[in-house]
Order: C-alpha cells, then sequence, then structure tokens
C-alpha cells in the first residue's frame, strides 16, 4: 500500500469471501459478482488485476444461476426416467422469455425457503440451510449426470458440461488468467505444493488440505478437476506461476510451527516483489510526456469513455440532431455564434452533445478536431481554470502548436485571452475545422466568473465552433446567454422525448443489455407513460425494467412516473435488500464529500462505522477477532443494485465515485441526511482523513452477539501529508478541511491544516495556490476569525510571485513571502498566524538550500491597502476608464487586448480582442453597456460590454504619425468624434456610418480635442495656441483666432468643463489657460510643462501636475483658483491624478513607482504612501474606496483599498527614492538621502521602522558605502567631496578633497579587509589606503591615480581588491581590470551596455559585473577570464542589476534587479 501510495495510486485487496458470515450464498450471485469484480480490477488496474493463492482445495463447485434454454431442456430431457430429479430442477428453475435468449433462472432460495435468510429465526434459519444443503447436492448430482448424458449424445460440448463441474476457484482463475486474451497479463498464481501429499491421502484425510465428501473421505473427482487446472496455469502460463514446496509436516492449520510462519514470510515477501515489479513496469510504460499536463491523459479518457457510453445506446431526436448540425455547416466558413442547447434537468442534452460530437466529423471532414468536456463529472472540469488548460493544451496538441506557456496558466484571465488567440489562430490556419461541445456549463463552479461565462467567445472565427448545454433554472446562465447572444436561431431546446421515442429508448437500452420485456409489461409501461417523458426518467425506469422476468406479474410492478419518486423508489429496494443503516451510511457519505470517494475509501470508511458493523454482525460473529473489516462481498451487491444511479467521476488524480444525478443527490439528503445525521456522516470522513484509526491504532466496537467489546485494527489507509518527497495525498488536500469544518472541529481545522505550514506548502505545490485559497474562502465563509482573513489576503498577495518560480526554489520563495507579509501580526495574533510565522522561521533557518529569511515585514501586509494584482495582458497597460455609475472598469494595453472588469467583487466580465496595436482611448457610454477604443492600428471599435461582443470596426484615417488620440461620445445625437493629427471624424454609433471629417492645415496638428453637446461644437487647439470652433453636425468652420499669448506653446493636455462650456488646456511652457468659444483667459504660469489635467466628478476641482508636482484649483464664478497653498510635491515625475467622488482626497502616481494619497479636507496633507507598484504609476482609476492603478510598463493592475483599518498599520518602510542606501549593523540601520533634500542622509532604525537620526553634508549624496568593520559611512557627493562619518559617534569627520577638475562622485567601493578606497570620478579613479587610528581611522592622500583615456564614456561602477587592483566598468559597457602596483591593464569581454554593478567575493576568486540588460558575469579573477554568463528577470519592462553580494563562503551569488527580484546563483555552476 505504502508503494503504491508513493506513486499516486490506491492499493486495493478485493477478496469478496472475506468476512461474509452467510452460510449459503440466497441469490446464487456471489459467483458472479466474483467475476464481475476481476473484469473491473482487469480495466482499472494500472499493475496486477488478479492473483491466486491456490493450494490442494478444489473448492465449492456451484450449480450455474442461469442456463440457457436449449441448453435447459436438452438437460431435463436425459432425465425423463428420473421424476424426482425433473421436478427438482423445473421446481427451482424458473423459465424467462425476457432474456434474449431465453434462459432458465436459478430462484433465490428465500422465494421457498423463506426462513433461510440469516435475519430469521435461528432455528428455522439452521433448519432452512440444511434442507437447502440437500436440495444443492440433489440439483448438481441431476445436472451433473443431465450433463454427462447430454455431451455422450453431442447435445453439448465438453466446455458446456465441465460448466457444472467447475468449482468458484477455477471459474475465478479462468476469468482472472487462463481466458485473457493479452498478451501481458497483469495476474500471477501463487501454487502451494505439499511434499509426498498424494501418498498419504489414503490415510486419515481431516488432516489434510485437500477436498472431502460428507462422510470424511477423498472427493476423488474435486482431486481430479483440481491436478487439471493446475497443469493448464503450467502449460499456458508458466511465466505467471509461482510455485512453493512445503513439507507435510508443514500444517496451514498450525500458525505456531516454525515451517508454516517461514514458508508464509517467503511468500508474503515473493508477493511483493512481483506485484512491485508489475506496478512499476506498467507505470513505466505508460508514462506521460513531460509537458503535458497533469491528469490530462486520464482527463481526457474520462470525457471519451462517458460519451461513447451515451453514444451506445442514443436514440431517437432526428430532427433535433439534423438542425443542429445544418446550422453548423451552414456556419462553418463564416463568424458565427456559439449554440446553445437547453433543457430541464434529465432531459437528455448530454446524450444529444455526445451524439452530436460522433456525427460531426461526418459533417465537416473526418479531419475535424472535436473536443467534449462534461461539466462537472470530473473535478478539471468543474472549474473553468483547469478546463480551460486542458482544452488549450488538446487543441495545441491537436493542431501541431507549441503548448500554451506556463504564465499564461497561472491567472484565468490571462488563460482566457489564450483560449480567445488560440481560437483565431487555429481559424486563420483554415485547414480543418474545430468544435468544441461544453456540456452543462450551469455545473461549472461559480468560481473565476465561470457562470458570467466572460470565458465563452461570443463570436466564433469561421472553422471554430462552440456548443454548449445548460438547465435554463441553473445560476440565470440562460438568461446571461440570451442578454449577450440574442440570435434565436442559435438556441435549441431539448424537450421531453416523444412515447414513440421513449418506447425506442427503452427498447434500445434492454436490448444492449440482452433483455425484453413482455406485453403484458410493455402495456404497463405504455399507459404509465402516455405522452412520453424525460430521458433520465426512462434511464431510471430501464434500470428497474431490466430486473423483471417475464414470470414477474404486471401487478408486482412499480412504476414510478416521475424521477423523484423513481429515485424514492429505488432507495426503498435497496433498503429492503440491504439494509437501512448501510444504505444510509453509505449513500450519505458519498453525499457528504467534497468530490466523491474510491471504491477503496468506501470500504475503509464503512470499515471506520460501528453501527455498520455492527448491523451486519448482529446475527453471526466476525470472522476475525483482531481485525475488523467491511465485508467486499456487501459492497459489491450494493454497488451492482444502485446501478448508474452511482456516477465515476475524475477528481484528485483518482476514479471516485458520486451520486449520478442532481435529483439523486436530493433525494439522498433529504431522506439520510438530517443534521445530525450529516455531522456524524462528517465526523467519521474526518476522523478517516485524518488517518486517526490507520497504521494499526485499534478502534473498540461492542457486538451484542459477542457480549465484549473488540479492540479490533480496522485496516484502513493511512493518511500523510506526503507520501513521498513528491507526491501529496491530494484526496486528504480536499477532502480533510471539507469535513473538519462541516463536523465543526474547528480548533482542529485551524492547528492540523489552516495554521499548517505543512499543510499550506503541501497543497500549493499539489493544486497551485488557488486551491488553499478556495479552502480559506470556505472557512472564512463560517467561521468568524481575522487571522484567518490575513491569511488568505496572504495567499492573494501572494498569487503573482508563483508565476515564475517552481520546484524547491518555489517553496523557500512561499516560505518567505508568508513571513515578510504576516512578520508584524505575529504579537496582535499568537494562536494562529504567530505559530505560522514560527513555523516558517525554523524551517527557513533548517533549510539546507540558500533561502532569504525576512528580518522584519518587508512586503505588503494582508488587511492593508494593497488588495489584488489583476493580470490579463501580454504587455503594459495604456488605459483605464470606468462607467458612469463605477460599476464596470475597462483597460486597455499595447498588445491590442482590451479587459473589462465588473468593479464590485473584482471579477473579469470580458476580455475584448479585435486590436492589433497599442489601445490609445477608450469611452464607455450607455450607462456601461458600451464603449468606444481607438487604437494605434487606426480602427475604432464599438463594444457591447453587455455581450462583449464587437458591434463595429471602423477604418479610422490617419497621417502615420504618433499624435495623441481623442475621443468624445456624443450620446445625445449618437455621434463619437474621433480626433487624431489634424483630422476629426464622426461617426454613427448605430450604424458606424461617416457623418463628416474636418481636416486642418498640415502639418499643425491638432493637439486639443473637445466637443461641447448643448452647442453642437468642436473645438480645436493648434500648435501656437490657434483656436477653431467647427459646427459638430455638419462639419463646417464657424469661427478661428489666435489665442493670446499662447503662440510659442504648443498644448500639451485639456479637459473639458462641460458646465461652463470651457476647455482647460495645458501647455508646453507651463501655461494654463481656460479656453471659451471666442478666445481665453490665462489661469495661471506653472514652473514647468504641464503634464496632465484632470477634474473632479463634480466639476468643483482641477489638478494639474507638471514637473515633480501636483497643483490643485477650486472653481468659482470667473473660472478657476488655487484651492491649496502648497504644491504636492512628489520624488518623481507624476504622470497622473484622480480625485475621490466626494472630493475629500486626490491620489497621485509617478515616476517614483509610489501612489501617494492626499486629503484635501487637510489642506494637501499626505495620509498614505503606496508602495508596491514595481513600475512608474502612469494611470489611476477610483472606484468607491477602490484604487485601481496601472503603469505603461507594467502587464498588470494594482487594486488597494482606501478603507483598511489604520491601527492596523505595520512598521513603516524604509521611505528611500534615490536608490543610494548603505546598511550596516546586521541591517538593522539604513542610511540614505532624503527625499527632495539630498544634502541630509537619513538613519533608520528598521527594528523601529522609525528614523532615528540625520547626517549633514555639504552638497548633495551621489552614492554610500559602509566599513562594517571600522564602523565608518563614506558619503561621496555631487562636488566630488568623500565625507567619512563615524558610526558610533557624530565628531571627527573626515574629508576626502575633490581632485582639481571639481567632478561628482560616480562610486566607491572598499576592499574585503576595508583596507583600501577606491573612488571613482567620470574618467578618474583615487586608491587610498585607510589605516587604523583613533579615534578613527586615518584616511591620508590616494597612493595611485590613474585616468581611463575613454573619452566617449564614464566610470559608472568600481571594485577594489588587495593588492591595490581595481575593477571598473563603464556607462559604454567596457570592463577593466588594473593593477595600481604595475601600472598593467587588463581589459574584460565587453558589456553590451552599461555596467551597473560590480562585485567581488569574499575570497577574492570571483567578481560579478552586471549590466543595464540584466546580463550577469561571472569571472575568474586569478585568470580574467569569463566563468558563466546568467540573465534572468521576471518582465520585460524593468531590467538591470542595481546590486549584488557573495556569501561568506563564496558559493552563492545574491543579485538584486530592478524589476525588483532577488535572484539568489550557484558559483560553481553558475
Amino acid at each position: 500500500q505504502a508503494f503504491c501510495q508513493k506513486h499516486s495510486l490506491m492499493f486495493e485487496v478485493i477478496d469478496l469471501r472475506w468476512g461474509v458470515c452467510d452460510v449459503i450464498d440466497i441469490d446464487h450471485m456471489s459467483t458472479q459478482l466474483c467475476l464481475e469484480e476481476i473484469e473491473s480490477c482487469q480495466e482499472l488496474s494500472v499493475g496486477p488485476s488478479f492473483i491466486g493463492l491456490l493450494g490442494n482445495h478444489y473448492g465449492h463447485r456451484p450449480i450455474p444461476r442461469l442456463i440457457e434454454e436449449e441448453e435447459f431442456e436438452a438437460l431435463t430431457a436425459q432425465l425423463t426416467g428420473d421424476p424426482t430429479a425433473t421436478h427438482l430442477l423445473t421446481f427451482w428453475y424458473w423459465k424467462d422469455e425476457n432474456a434474449i435468449p431465453s434462459m432458465y433462472v436459478l430462484q433465490p432460495i428465500t422465494d421457498h425457503l423463506p426462513h433461510s435468510h440469516p435475519a430469521a429465526n435461528q432455528a428455522q434459519h439452521q433448519e432452512n440451510v440444511e434442507v437447502w444443503r440437500s436440495m444443492e447436492k440433489d440439483l448438481a448430482s441431476a445436472l451433473r449426470l443431465a450433463a454427462w448424458k447430454a455431451e455422450k449424445q453431442g447435445l453439448i460440448s465438453h466446455e458446456q458440461r465441465h460448466r457444472y463441474n467447475k468449482s468458484e476457484t477455477e471459474w475465478e482463475i479462468e476469468h482472472g488468467l487462463l481466458n485473457t486474451q493479452e498478451t501481458d497479463v497483469a495476474a500471477s498464481i501463487f501454487l502451494r505444493e505439499v511434499e509426498g501429499l498424494d501418498k498419504h491421502l489414503l490415510e486419515e484425510t481431516s488432516t489434510q488440505p485437500v477436498d472431502t465428501e460428507e462422510n470424511g473421505s477423498l472427493d476423488n473427482e474435486a482431486q481430479q478437476l483440481l491436478r487439471s487446472l493446475k497443469a493448464k496455469i503450467a502449460s499456458h502460463y508458466p511465466q505467471h506461476l509461482k510455485v512453493h514446496t512445503v513439507p507435510r509436516n508443514v500444517y496451514p492449520g498450525n500458525p505456531q510451527n516454525k515451517g508454516y510462519t517461514k514458508y508464509l514470510n517467503e511468500l508474503c515477501e515473493q508477493f511483493i516483489t512481483a506485484t512491485n515489479h508489475q506496478i512499476l513496469e506498467s507505470l513505466r510504460y505508460r508514462g506521460k510526456g513531460s509537458e503535458e499536463p497533469e491528469g490530462f491523459l486520464q482527463e481526457l479518457s474520462h470525457h471519451m469513455k462517458l460519451c461513447l457510453e451515451s453514444c451506445r445506446v442514443f436514440c431517437g431526436r432526428q430532427d433535433l440532431l439534423d438542425n443542429i448540425l445544418q446550422s453548423i455547416r451552414q456556419s462553418d466558413e463564416q463568424v458565427h455564434t456559439p449554440l446553445t442547447l437547453y433543457g430541464l434537468p434529465g432531459c437528455g442534452k448530454t446524450a444529444l452533445m455526445c451524439k452530436l460530437s460522433e456525427q460531426v466529423r461526418t459533417l465537416l471532414g473526418q479531419e475535424t478536431v472535436v473536443v467534449i468536456r462534461q461539466l462537472g463529472t470530473s473535478q478539471l472540469s468543474s472549474a473553468i481554470h483547469s478546463l480551460l488548460r486542458d482544452i488549450c493544451f488538446q487543441v495545441c496538441l491537436a493542431f501541431g502548436l507549441p503548448p500554451l506557456p506556463v504564465q499564461a496558466t497561472q491567472a484565468c484571465s490571462d488563460l482566457i485571452l489564450f483560449f480567445h488567440n488560440l481560437l483565431l489562430t487555429v481559424s486563420h490556419f483554415g485547414r480543418q475545422s474545430l468544435v468544441l461541445f461544453f456540456d452543462s456549463v450551469d455545473q461549472l463552479s461559480p468560481t473565476d466568473g465561470a457562470h458570467r461565462l466572460c470565458w465563452l467567445p461570443k463570436d466564433c472565427p469561421p472553422k471554430v465552433h462552440i456548443v454548449i448545454s445548460t438547465s435554463p433554472a441553473e445560476h440565470g446562465i440562460l438568461e446571461t446567454l440570451r442578454e449577450t447572444m440574442s440570435a434565436p436561431e442559435a438556441y435549441f431546446e431539448v424537450g421531453p422525448l416523444s412515447r414513440e421515442e421513449g418506447g425506442k429508448m427503452l427498447e434500445v437500452l434492454l436490448a444492449s443489455v440482452r433483455r425484453k420485456l413482455s406485453p403484458a409489461q410493455q402495456t404497463v409501461l405504455q399507459h404509465s407513460f402516455p405522452q412520453g417523458g424525460h430521458a433520465l426518467l426512462l434511464k431510471i425506469v430501464f434500470n428497474e425494467a431490466r430486473r423483471w422476468a417475464s414470470y414477474t406479474l404486471p401487478s408486482a410492478l412499480t412504476i414510478a412516473t416521475t424521477a423523484q419518486e423513481a429515485m424514492h423508489h429505488l432507495c426503498r429496494r435497496l433498503e429492503k435488500l440491504h439494509g437501512m443503516v448501510l444504505v444510509a451510511h453509505m449513500l450519505g457519505y458519498i453525499a457528504s464529500s467534497r468530490n466523491g470517494l474510491s471504491d477503496a475509501e468506501l470500504k475503509d470508511i464503512l470499515s471506520l462505522d460501528d453501527e455498520v458493523l455492527s448491523e451486519i454482525y448482529q446475527h453471526c460473529s466476525p470472522p476475525c477477532k483482531t481485525i475488523l473489516r467491511f465485508p467486499p462481498l456487501l459492497w459489491a451487491r450494493l454497488r451492482r443494485d444502485i446501478g448508474e444511479c452511482l456516477a465515476e467521476r475524475q477528481a484528485d488524480g483518482f476514479t471516485l465515485l458520486g451520486l449520478a444525478h442532481r435529483q439523486f443527490t436530493e433525494v439522498v439528503k433529504n431522506r439520510y441526511l438530517l443534521a445530525q445525521d450529516q455531522t456524524k456522516r462528517h465526523l467519521l470522513l474526518a476522523d478517516f482523513f485524518r488517518g486517526t484509526w490507520s497504521w494499526g491504532v485499534k478502534k473498540p466496537l461492542t457486538l451484542p452477539l459477542l457480549g465484549k467489546s473488540l479492540n479490533a485494527d480496522r485496516k484502513v489507509a493511512p493518511q500523510p501529508l506526503w507520501f513521498s518527497g513528491t507526491t501529496a495525498n491530494r484526496r486528504k488536500l480536499s477532502e480533510l478541511p471539507f469535513h473538519l469544518l462541516n463536523a465543526g472541529r474547528i480548533e482542529e481545522l485551524k492547528q492540523d491544516v489552516l495554521g499548517n505550514m505543512n499543510w499550506i506548502i503541501c497543497k500549493i505545490v499539489a493544486t497551485g495556490i488557488q486551491g488553499i485559497v478556495n479552502d480559506f474562502a470556505m472557512c472564512n465563509e463560517r467561521i468568524n476569525c481575522p487571522e484567518l482573513h490575513l491569511v488568505q489576503d496572504t495567499l492573494l498577495l501572494l498569487k503573482p510571485a508563483l508565476a515564475y518560480i517552481d520546484g524547491d526554489i518555489g517553496v523557500s520563495i512561499i516560505y518567505t513571502e508568508v513571513l515578510a507579509r504576516l512578520y508584524d501580526f505575529m504579537l496582535p495574533y499568537p494562536d494562529l498566524i504567530g505559530k505560522l510565522c514560527q513555523q516558517c522561521m525554523s524551517w527557513l533557518n533548517a533549510c539546507p538550500h540558500p533561502v532569504l529569511i525576512p528580518l522584519c515585514g518587508f512586503l505588503q501586509p494582508p488587511g492593508g491597502l494593497l488588495k489584488m494584482t489583476l493580470t490579463g495582458f501580454l504587455k503594459g497597460v495604456t488605459v483605464l476608464e470606468l462607467s458612469s455609475d463605477r460599476r464596470l472598469l475597462v483597460a486597455g494595453s499595447q498588445d491590442g487586448t482590451m479587459v473589462v472588469w465588473i468593479m464590485e467583487d473584482i471579477e473579469v466580465m470580458h476580455t475584448l480582442t479585435g486590436h492589433s496595436a497599442e489601445v490609445r482611448c477608450v469611452k464607455v457610454f450607455g450607462k456601461g453597456t458600451c464603449a468606444v477604443s481607438a487604437a494605434m492600428d487606426y480602427t475604432l471599435r464599438i463594444w457591447n460590454l453587455v455581450s462583449g461582443r464587437q458591434k463595429f470596426s471602423i477604418q479610422d484615417s490617419h497621417s502615420g504619425e504618433q499624435h495623441l488620440y481623442q475621443l468624445h461620445v456624443d450620446e445625445r445625437n449618437r455621434i463619437v468624434y474621433s480626433a487624431l493629427g489634424a483630422k476629426v471624424n464622426a461617426w454613427h454609433l448605430e450604424t458606424a456610418e461617416h457623418i463628416f471629417q474636418i481636416s486642418g492645415e498640415a502639418p499643425a496638428a491638432w493637439l486639443c480635442t473637445a466637443v461641447f453637446e448643448p452647442r453642437r461644437v468642436v473645438m480645436t487647439v493648434s500648435e501656437g495656441g490657434m483656436l477653431s470652433l467647427w459646427d459638430s453636425s455638419t462639419g463646417e468652420l464657424q469661427y478661428k483666432c489666435q489665442l493670446s499669448e499662447l503662440q510659442e506653446e504648443a498644448p500639451t493636455c485639456s479637459v473639458l468643463i462641460q458646465k461652463q462650456g470651457k476647455m482647460i488646456a495645458g501647455f508646453s511652457r507651463g501655461s494654463l489657460s481656460m479656453i471659451f468659444s471666442n478666445g481665453n483667459t490665462l489661469m495661471e504660469k506653472l514652473p514647468g510643462r504641464v503634464r496632465f489635467l484632470v477634474v473632479s466628478e463634480d466639476e468643483s476641482l482641477l489638478a494639474a501636475g507638471f514637473g515633480v508636482y501636483v497643483r490643485v484649483f477650486l472653481t468659482n464664478s470667473k473660472g478657476f483658483h488655487r484651492f491649496i497653498t502648497a504644491d504636492l510635491e512628489h520624488e518623481g515625475v507624476v504622470h497622473t491624478a484622480v480625485f475621490s467622488p466626494d472630493n475629500n482626497i486626490i491620489v497621485t502616481g509617478s515616476q517614483g513607482e509610489s501612489i501617494l494619497v492626499w486629503s484635501l479636507s487637510e489642506q494637501g496633507l499626505l495620509t498614505d504612501i503606496l508602495d508596491g507598484m514595481g513600475t512608474p504609476v502612469t494611470l489611476l482609476a477610483l472606484c468607491g474606496d477602490t484604487l485601481v492603478s496601472a503603469s505603461h510598463m507594467a502587464p498588470y493592475l494594482k487594486v488597494w483599498d482606501l478603507t483598511y483599518d489604520h491601527k492596523r498599520k505595520t512598521l513603516a518602510r524604509v521611505p528611500d527614492r534615490t536608490g543610494y542606501i548603505a546598511v550596516s549593523h546586521g541591517g538593522n540601520y539604513i542610511y540614505f538621502p532624503q527625499a527632495g533634500e539630498r544634502h541630509k542622509i537619513i538613519i533608520w532604525d528598521s527594528t523601529e521602522g522609525a528614523e532615528c537620526d540625520t547626517l549633514d553634508t555639504s552638497s548633495q549624496v551621489s552614492c554610500l558605502e559602509v566599513a562594517e568593520q571600522k564602523e565608518l559611512l563614506f558619503t561621496g557627493l555631487v562636488s566630488g567631496t568623500v565625507l567619512v562619518f563615524p558610526l558610533n559617534s557624530r565628531q571627527d569627520v573626515v574629508c576626502i578633497p575633490p581632485p582639481e577638475s571639481q567632478k561628482q562622485v560616480n562610486h566607491m567601493a572598499l576592499n574585503r579587509q576595508e583596507e583600501q578606497l577606491a573612488i571613482a570620478y567620470d574618467d578618474l579613479v583615487l586608491v587610498l589606503d585607510v589605516s587604523p587610528g583613533k579615534p578613527c581611522p586615518v584616511i591620508d592622500k590616494p597612493i595611485y591615480t590613474f585616468y581611463t583615456q575613454m573619452p566617449a564614456a564614464v566610470i559608472s561602477s568600481v571594485a577594489v581588491l588587495a593588492n591595490y587592483r581595481v575593477l571598473y566598468g563603464m556607462s559604454s559597457g567596457d570592463l577593466f581590470l588594473y593593477d595600481c602596483l604595475h601600472s598593467k591593464i587588463f581589459p574584460l569581454e565587453v558589456h553590451r551596455c552599461k555596467v551597473t554593478c560590480l562585485e567581488t567575493s569574499y575570497g577574492e576568486q570571483w567578481a560579478l559585473s552586471g549590466s543595464e540588460d540584466s546580463l550577469q558575469c561571472l569571472w575568474d579573477l586569478a585568470l580574467c577570464q569569463w566563468q558563466h554568463e546568467m540573465c534572468y528577470y521576471k518582465t520585460s519592462f524593468l531590467k538591470g542589476i542595481q546590486c549584488a553580494c557573495f556569501s561568506k563562503d563564496d558559493k552563492y551569488l545574491y543579485t538584486a534587479s530592478f524589476d525588483h527580484s532577488i535572484t539568489v546563483w550557484d558559483v560553481l555552476s553558475g
């Protein structure tokens, strides 16, 4: 079992005779059930499917349950001289003409001997059992004699005759080995031979392990049959036979015998070795491709099997089939809408979809690629993310396309975009068609907006077809479809089957199992369904009708007229056959499970159920007092009787059993799962998946029959978290949280699952981050615990990082990120978060690999401002636009893609594809129902945001120059205006008809355009301040004038003030002008170029961005005046701003990668700094208290919550924005220039998260370097001076004067011994000694000075080694090693661009050089040779190596990049 678990397999032994109390087989089905179980094992097992243990017993020889009519009559003809035998046969065997061909059926024993049932009175039961044994013997004798005579007369074959003599053992060995047609049979026979047994068979047989007669004599016939069986095995399958020869005195009945123990040990060892070998061979043969998603082949096989089974018995609905296929054929060469089949649950939609998938190749060509998924029948087809991932992989495989990249599988929005683009790619091929069938989309999990159908393309390109089916009443899906795709011809209703179709369906189903009905039974059925019925009901009726024999009286037939009623009938029949307790508990466990239960799990769970075992063993004792298990035969009987109401589904890598129909699930819950019962089921399931009673732990049980408690091993499968170093227990990961939650075991849930880093890591590695996030979301709905919400938010913040990591590296970074985000919550929340952080620290400290251990909470914490990161683009984001009701956000990107998000729950609504170049402008109108977009492919596209479909694509005129694209929508007159360069075009919104074009005088482009709706005027302003007014309905020029004081300026931005009928424009030299219909007024002269203008929602506030400042204005009767005295200052150029709807705050974004929140009610007080964007912030959108930020340089959006709990603020982050930084005291103190006043150095205490001191310098700081051992801070200034501050005092500052050129200090470096200092200027390097001295070290004049002699480049980075060797890199990418002692220069290989980083190892054997393009070179300094070239970066937007350091043993190298990542490298291998 452990061996199988390590290979993600379940190990299950099925011995149907184990634990069975019944001394007689009441319905004579045991042998048939055994053979069916063997067939099931042969179908499912990846290793051995059959193991035979054959000794010297031939075994019980049952009489056949079924005998064909012709054969039975041939047998009875041989017994005409024996009326007693003839009567006995006809008394027990009844002719069933419903079988095809007709059969004689051996009647259940209880039909004639009612007290033979175990529940009967014990005395009467024993009497009936003895009667049956006598009758069985007589029946067997009569049949064997008749068969012998019939064979002699040639009426039956030898094999037919042998059926009456064959033992159950031989039946099974034949089925498991001898009758198989495969060359590589997964079966083994272990044969035990006793030495010298034949010589002693004439002695007392009671002590011999052989078959005997009732009188104790040897059963010679059985022994002869046994010898024949052994000979057959040896001659046909010698390689599958393993013989054990044991001495005669080693008698199996004596377990104290040492020889017997030795024999058993050898047998077990051989069995395990052979079995493991078979499993490994099978796994090697089935080995999957490296790029194949996990479980893909299993998933594909599952859906193909379901499809074939549905098609096998499909009948009727030909007109509907033809209509759908005709619609597919007609639309194959054109853009068309997906087709939708809808109908009530159970009407037969799935079977119709399967039949369509079978016939569509005949229609479109055999080369057509068909993909079908029956959604909800497997775990991977229940979630939209895994569904699309597998379908994309399958389509790529079928069309020979590269597989989808890993990055496209991380976020659902990325996957949807890839899926849509993939369909377009397939269409462009044009060689073969692709047809996708999504059956039962209402069965999808609602996560990732699956029920909103944003993943479903609303238009299929040529050669691509999508067919979906849904129930009309589930989740409003049909209504959503009709809103987005209104064409009635795309919808096909699947109604009930007609009376004729229903009759034909029953006939086909019965014929498929070689059955039919008598005329009287057919009449009863027809009267029960005069109008036909739904396919599901008829299927359930078939499962009942197949059991009817021709001698079953019509009055005994029970026929339900609804599916619910039929399922209640089924439950009552099961309860009668198998007992209320077993049926209720077994179905209850399946219905209570999260994803279903496997056969093996169900038998284990029932073995733990004391109520079930007490019911089974109420009339007899269990076969073993130390091991207690649920008898497998009872499960085989029950499963067979349930029939197709149990369905197989794939989940967690295994085939599980679930309830097949929604209606059956409802019946089971209403019938067997009242509140108390449901809790009991969850409690036991939780115990099972926790492994509470595994590993030999004994569970007590009191059986009334024994009158005492049994402390027995239930032999259930162990449930470790990891089966091996790489194989997780996915079943436990899936089920345990669900059952602990529903059982009310909350503390265990917190301790073992939600507060257990081992669990969290295991779940992430096994199922991805979304799996554990879903678990926390499920628990947070039911448990009021702030800590759980914080951990869930942490995991959501973790998602983007996992897109770039895998394997062991990924595990360590998860620990690092979790600790860095939760660090500051350890003390406030010690119970769960505190323990999680302690687990992280313990793991990180014990990890043998290099890891990054947070010393403080330096990443965005949960519950703070940053809520999540949204992806869905391939390139940077260029446009953010909110709908007027703030319900929708539309974002456009450089790759031409647009994504629509619903702001209420931040879910993707649509991915809009169509533009082939950068989206420049988007306007949302129609109360959020429509949008128009303009892109640099020079098209306007009008979109229906309800359906996500493109209404029109308009080719816009252009001059080929990159000018500002502007759009304006006049909803009242249904016109959209597009302005680009010197042209304004007007288009009709409803028809896309071109109304007019306004053309200016070349080459003067209009840089600002506005449309005033009430006055029907288009206003344009060109370079030099030329104002033009045009009639917005005709395009005719109305007025033209030169704006005053703006002749030398060009407009850079503008904003429309509709209420005042004015436009505010910003200009290149800082002018801010209010422009109206006949002139302008200069509002303000700003110190620099106006970069942007924004106006508040009520048009009462205006913000103008220039340089690093934002100035805020308030409206008055004359226009605008300054609202805040001081401008809002930033650390980088300001790109954007947005006002809150209540005008209380303004949020700004800048080149400095931070978002600043300012309080307008407090005169511009800075209230929050939002770090974490990672790139310059160029776009902002504010919806209530939810802020969305974006950047032209990043393919993602950040979502921020401005209402977060300020009381929960964590330690302040280091507020450096300059990049000039140094650390000391193990990172406890950090030094950096003060923003805006770089002549001051801030000393920051990172343990307190606060500034602790400042140092003053004579001019601005250009670089910093710390000597840890000598406790000195070296400060390079733009004046060329270097100041040396002692870290332990504020006096004795040393000044190293600049060279005569007075140039800026570009870089500084100390050698490892801190004995030499190198100071680099543009083309000059000074090398100085740092000598010991008191009170501080002595630094004299430079020992060496040298120039670079490269006039076209400056020194960008420097490093100094022992013996006065200097390594320096240039802005040109050149790299040199200079030996000062010998005045020798050694050129190293040239970087392609500026060298940004140089670092030497502690032993000075190695040096690293890094450049702006993220290339890193590792050099062997002894040989002056390049050793490794290393390059890694997360995104294509921010490249470059910022800094680096070696580990103290020089084994590892740490590099930090401008893309905000730290990378750890192995020095030896690179």
